[in-house]
């Protein structure tokens, strides 16, 4: 198979040296994508900024900003099996980006921020009958009402949710796996390159 992942987080500039960000450290996502190449799929890793190297006989296209993942997301998921986002997707920019360094002034700043696309949502539309498309959900309350709503709304086969205090920049992870047809499986906390393994049996990959 052809497999798609994203991982990592995004970074949303308000000036060259600030931006908005998240703690994600990418681990889930490189693991998994490991993982799929040891059993011989082909895989391109969307990642955002991370201090990991890439796992070796992967196509690695390197991503800033939200906008640059939607970019190359949609670019290469019309020709793959499966696509995996595993990434934590910043949901606001900066409306406006300064070219220079931002100097500190009397009293305080307001920061306007706009929405991100909904990448997710968006390859949802685009997939196919013959595609597998798989989410995650981080929570930090009411994980299986707000994954399983995530699963219907973006038309996804599986999503694989998770409490922030679980696996947030941890090696390892917490988790529970839903699918379209009503499946409910849990996983045990377990290091993240054992966890890949259990997630592409559960989808069959």
């Amino acid at each position: 198979m052809k497999i798609l992942i994203s991982a990592g987080p995004t970074r949303e500039h308000i000036d060259p040296v600030r931006f908005i960000s998240n703690s994600s450290s990418g681990q889930m996502g490189y693991a998994i994508a490991a993982a799929a190449l040891r059993r011989g799929h082909e895989v391109i890793l969307v990642s955002g900024p991370v201090n990991l190297p890439a796992p070796e006989g992967v196509q690695l296209v390197k991503i800033i900003s939200a906008a640059d993942m939607a970019e190359a997301m949609k670019k290469y998921f019309p020709e793959c099996n499966c696509c995996i986002m595993s990434a934590a997707v910043a949901d606001y920019r900066p409306v406006q980006v300064f070219d220079q360094k931002m100097k500190k002034s009397p009293g305080n700043m307001f920061l306007e921020l706009e929405r991100t696309e909904d990448i997710l949502k968006s390859l949802g539309s685009m997939k196919k009958s013959s595609q597998l498309l798989i989410g995650f959900a981080a929570e930090s309350e009411n994980l299986l009402a707000n994954a399983s709503g995530k699963l219907a709304r973006k038309n996804l086969d599986w999503i694989v949710a998770n409490k922030l205090s679980d696996g947030f920049a941890k090696s390892t992870n917490v988790c529970v796996v839903l699918g379209r047809n009503g499946e409910e499986i849990p996983f045990s906390e377990r290091p993240k390159t054992e966890l890949a393994e259990g997630l592409l049996d559960t989808f069959g990959i």
